[in-house]
């Protein structure tokens, strides 16, 4: 059927969009003038990463990838909090005498 056909060439396309992102905020990750872009840039990596899992379930058609990428976004999202934490304030944990 063509619409498969379709289906899975707008994937693929969508798949490979996403990777040169993150190929692009790496370099932003590692030439950031300052930290907070590199917080930015590392973040949309992050969520990069989980739209690749999500398209690429789309594509195999399985339910696992999905499962991955909730946790990915989980883990980014918690470490995107706690850099920026640590950005403002100096310290992750502040601790109350």
């Amino acid at each position: 059927m063509a619409t498969d056909a379709t289906v899975v060439a707008v994937v693929d396309a969508a798949i490979v969009l996403a990777a040169v992102l993150s190929l692009l905020c790496g370099y932003r990750a590692v030439r950031g003038p300052t930290v907070p872009d590199r917080v930015v840039a590392l973040d949309a990596i992050a969520t990069n990463v989980v739209a690749i899992a999500v398209l690429f379930a789309i594509k195999t058609d399985r339910g696992l990838y999905v499962t991955v990428a909730l946790v990915l976004a989980i883990i980014g999202f918690l470490s995107t909090v706690a850099v920026a934490k640590f950005v403002t304030e100096g310290d992750v944990i502040v601790r109350q005498e």
